[in-house]
């Protein structure tokens, strides 16, 4: 018998595509499979068909067969054969067979039009029957006839069910507009109405089901609850599916949704390799609906599950295919790999899952329901192991290194969907690593506001269920601090790690590892925080301690030393990093190997300081003959090359190279997000330091654009007033000084110093450098003299914080100088200068960059004050230099040759001047290009210098 039409049947596309006589090409389509998960509607659909065809006129015969189990189809087949041939009712198989027969055209007789509905086949095999006599083994399915159509509804994707000119139609989910369509409209027919939004969610929540909508739209009838009321029980962990069936199941529907794949179930666990369908979906129920890595699944925590939970042989024995061995001598091997694909493709098969190994990381698809179905089967302890399995199987998936941000991201939202399902058991005995590893992962993608919000709930959780002194609760603490600094908030961390380090202390001792650490990290945000000096100060405090309990091989102890470098080149002593760092490299060779990503970092590390203390060149050569390397051993997505590449770019730019820098970071940005994304802070990193290069490349208008739609983006992705934002904003106004607008630059520095002041507070270095740069504003926008009063506020603030070495007070003496000598006292900038350079060659040394500028600057204020020759006998002596040192392209070098021919000019000398300028303007040309504004500039002056000594001529 056909069903009936369910209540507000509604017209899908499954259904077009059913009444499609022909598919492409125009082949006739006499046999239609439609295939699909339990509960999507399809033995409507074919009972829609079937009614259609019949009222049409099409049809002579239509037989509707239950088809789940083989009996049944040969009872209906020969129950046709005793109606339509005349067969003998007490030999049903005689009477299905001869059924089948009929259904053959024969010659000269009138064509039967016949239409044969197989409704839920369980089991492709179910349709061929072997009896006792081998030779007599036959087909149920219905022969084929020109004038005969089959239609076939299961829930199998077996290959056997397909094929044979057989159309297979995937049945799928209402959409969400038919949802929606369906439950206002199954309501309004008993005179209840709901809100849109409530139904639209409540569509949602059940996963766009029908029959999960359909026994919805029955409960709330009858029992007269709101969707709103009926979704919180849904929401509820507390509440079984089985608690939100109608009483009366509607649509003359057989089935609870609770149970509704409960037979799918037990058929996949029958399926090769038998006993393993069951707890791998027990596993995946835990997990995303929407996508599980393979990986996962597949793992060594995942088979080990497998394998304690594998369905006894017993239950699964009477459905065993007839060559499987009897009974086990011995105990089973451990589950396999392969297996464990296998229990995936059964699971697919049976259409409990969506199985599509060519998406590696959402490999796995399972309904919502489906998942909570199975979760529903679990006894709390079978929950706990379950949900602490899967937590095992996300960490052994999860790599140290997210070269693949996809896999990451998926990791990341199964983790999630576990806490959601099974938080507590996550936290028996003690917290589970995967709540560690997905906090630590949002940080390595740059999700630091998540990463916030998860390291909170951690330690609110942690503090609940295991105490506020349990190891977890102090090391999701720690967590916490260091996600801070990576949010910006440095001053806050140093408080949270200075409170933890008291527990520590005291719950732990002063000699464990974890107080160490914890010591380790206090000092590096106390230079985050702007610091510096504490940061040394601490780390050289802790730097023995380490040695006596750790040993001075132990890679925290070598940690702690290159953080002691780091800060102390950050408090002014570059040179004393590269040392430091020499040394310490030297170390990490003999204890961890060339090619250990530690002994990398250091090599990197070591090469970027190297350019930091001026020498740019040698940097270059460093991480130039760094970068193969890395490759070779981490890969060419890994962060650290990533990281020497962006150095690399950087110390080009330093040595001279600029149009090489903005190429290099063009290609690794490009780099960064295929592998990073859009908003890691290291692909915003590079778009920063993009915009700088191609600003000093010439192209001041660009980087300003670039800066500003930089701006934007960073507000976005870390908030208003994070550092790197306030860095960007600081950037943005360079540009603006750069373009010629020094009044709008300063009043963009001015709102900056403000933001800074109330955020990182008056002595960062940040701060202060926001200050150097509104007076260098204040004193290109004309007003020398305000420009002197803020340098020499900023410098006595300087001497205080940095110490009269640092490299930033030194910038500031030569800044004040220069100041004044825009402010018209040139011989004050000279003598002034003249001090400063003594200091440098005693702090830098006389190859360093800066002191070389000072020198440039020496001749340049000699010129201003009326002495041309003492002018060009400094920079005739600069320029040997920065050739040895910068090389002959750097635009340090290029402008030394261009004020040397413009003070030969000034001394008298304007022929000299001419060819010097022309040379130089031909070198420029060639390599910025002619349109580059410093190209223009010595052109200009060429002009103006050769009308000069024709008219003197």
């Amino acid at each position: 018998m056909i069903p009936s039409e369910a209540r507000s049947f509604q017209h899908r596309a499954e259904a077009d595509r059913l009444r499609t006589a022909v598919e492409g090409g125009g082949t006739a389509v006499l046999t239609q499979v439609l295939t699909g998960m339990g509960g999507v509607g399809k033995t409507q659909l074919a009972a829609d068909y079937a009614r259609a065809a019949w009222n049409d006129g099409d049809l002579d015969v239509l037989v509707w067969v239950t088809a789940s189990a083989q009996s049944a189809v040969v009872s209906a087949y020969a129950q046709a054969g005793v109606e339509l041939c005349r067969a003998d009712p007490d030999d049903p198989e005689r009477a299905a067979q001869q059924f089948l027969a009929w259904l053959v055209p024969k010659s000269g007789q009138r064509p039967c039009r016949w239409l044969i509905v197989l409704d839920d086949v369980a089991d492709p095999s179910d349709l061929i029957v072997h009896p006792d006599d081998p030779g007599t083994r036959y087909s149920l399915w219905p022969p084929g006839s020109p004038y005969g159509r089959v239609l076939l509804t299961t829930r199998r994707r077996d290959a056997a069910l397909f094929g044979d000119g057989r159309r297979r139609i995937e049945v799928g989910l209402f959409t969400p507009a038919e949802s929606v369509t369906y439950l206002a409209s199954v309501l309004h027919a008993c005179g209840r109405t709901e809100p849109v939004d409530q139904l639209t969610a409540l569509a949602v929540d059940l996963g766009h089901l029908p029959l999960a909508l359909a026994q919805a739209a029955a409960y709330l009838i009858d029992s007269g609850e709101s969707a709103a009321a009926y979704r919180d029980l849904l929401a509820d962990r507390a509440t079984a599916l089985t608690d939100l069936v109608p009483d009366a199941l509607p649509d003359e529907q057989a089935t609870a949704l609770s149970a509704a794949w409960s037979l799918s179930i037990d058929r996949a666990d029958t399926l090769r390799p038998a006993g393993l369908a069951r707890p791998m979906l027990h596993l995946a129920s835990l997990l995303d609906a929407n996508g599980i890595p393979q990986s996962v699944l597949t793992g060594l925590p995942a088979l080990t599950y497998l394998d304690l939970h594998r369905t006894p042989s017993s239950t699964v024995q009477a459905r065993r295919p007839k060559w499987w061995p009897g009974r086990r001598q011995r105990p089973a091997p451990p589950v396999t790999t392969d297996e464990a694909i296998g229990a995936l493709r059964a699971l697919d098969r049976l259409n409990l899952i969506d199985h599509t190994p060519q998406t590696p990381h959402q490999a796995v698809r399972v309904h919502r329901l489906i998942q909570r179905a199975t979760r529903d089967t679990h006894t709390p302890n079978q929950h706990d192991q379950a949900a602490r399995s899967a937590a095992d199987a996300l960490v052994a998936a999860w790599p140290e290194i997210e070269r693949d941000t996809g896999l990451g991201q998926a990791l990341r939202t199964n983790s999630d969907a576990l806490t959601h399902h099974a938080e507590a058991a996550l936290y028996r005995p003690g917290a589970h690593t995967v709540l560690y590893r997905l906090g630590r992962s949002l940080v390595q993608s740059g999700q630091v506001a998540s990463a916030i919000d998860h390291f909170e709930h951690l330690v609110a959780t942690t503090n609940s269920h295991l105490g506020a002194e349990h190891p977890d609760t102090l090391i999701a603490r720690g967590d916490l601090a260091s996600v801070r600094v990576s949010a910006g908030d440095a001053a806050a961390a140093v408080e949270e790690f200075a409170d933890l380090l008291d527990h520590k202390r005291r719950v732990l001792g002063p000699d464990h590892p974890h107080t160490l650490t914890t010591r380790h990290n206090l000092a590096s945000s106390r230079g985050r925080a702007g610091d510096a000096a504490g940061a040394v100060q601490e780390l050289a405090n802790l730097l023995p301690d380490r040695v006596r309990v750790l040993g001075p091989d132990h890679p925290q102890t070598l940690t702690t030393r290159q953080n002691l470098a780091f800060w102390r080149g950050k408090a002014g002593d570059a040179a004393g990093t590269v040392q430091a760092l020499a040394e310490l490299l030297s170390r990490m060779t003999r204890v961890f190997g060339p090619d250990h990503p530690h002994t990398l970092i250091t090599r990197n590390n070591l090469a970027s300081w190297r350019g930091e203390a001026g020498d740019a060149a040698g940097a270059v050569q460093e991480l130039a003959n760094l970068l193969p390397d890395q490759v070779r051993i981490l890969g060419p997505d890994h962060p650290s090359t990533l990281r020497t590449r962006n150095n690399l770019a950087s110390s080009r730019g330093e040595a001279g190279d600029v149009a090489g820098a903005v190429q290099a970071f063009a290609d690794l940005l490009h780099d960064q997000l295929r592998v990073l994304g859009p908003d890691h802070p290291q692909t915003l990193t590079t778009r920063n330091n993009l915009a700088f290069w191609r600003g000093k490349a010439g192209d001041m208008a660009g980087s300003m654009q670039e800066c500003a739609d930089l701006l934007d983006h960073m507000t976005r992705v870390f908030g208003a007033d994070h550092p790197d934002t306030l860095s960007t904003r600081n950037n943005l106004a360079f540009s603006q000084r750069k373009v010629g607008d020094a009044a709008g630059a300063a009043q963009e520095f001015t709102d900056l110093l403000h933001d800074q002041l109330r955020i990182l507070g008056p002595d960062h270095p940040h701060t202060l450098t926001t200050r150097s740069n509104l007076a260098s504003c204040q004193g290109e926008a004309g007003d020398a003299a305000t420009a002197v009063q803020a340098l020499t506020d900023l410098l006595h603030d300087q001497l205080r914080i940095l110490g009269p070495d640092h490299p930033d007070t030194l910038t500031t003496r030569n800044n004040i100088a220069c100041r004044r000598g825009e402010a018209g006292d040139a011989t004050a900038a000279v003598q002034a200068l003249t001090d400063l350079l003594h200091d440098q060659l005693q702090v830098l040394g006389p190859d360093h960059r800066t002191t070389l500028s000072t020198r440039y600057n020496i001749a340049y204020w000699r010129g201003q004050a009326g002495d041309a020759a003492r002018a060009v006998q400094a920079f005739t002596d600069l320029l040997p230099d920065q050739l040895r040192i910068l090389g002959p392209d750097h635009p340090d070098t290029l402008s030394t040759r261009y004020n040397l021919a413009s003070s030969r000019a000034e001394a008298g000398d304007a022929a000299g001047a001419v060819q010097a300028l022309a040379d130089l303007s031909d070198h420029m040309t060639r390599l910025l290009g002619f349109d580059h504004p410093n190209v223009q500039r010595v052109r200009r002056s060429l002009n103006h210098w050769q009308k000069q000594a024709q008219n003197f001529g």
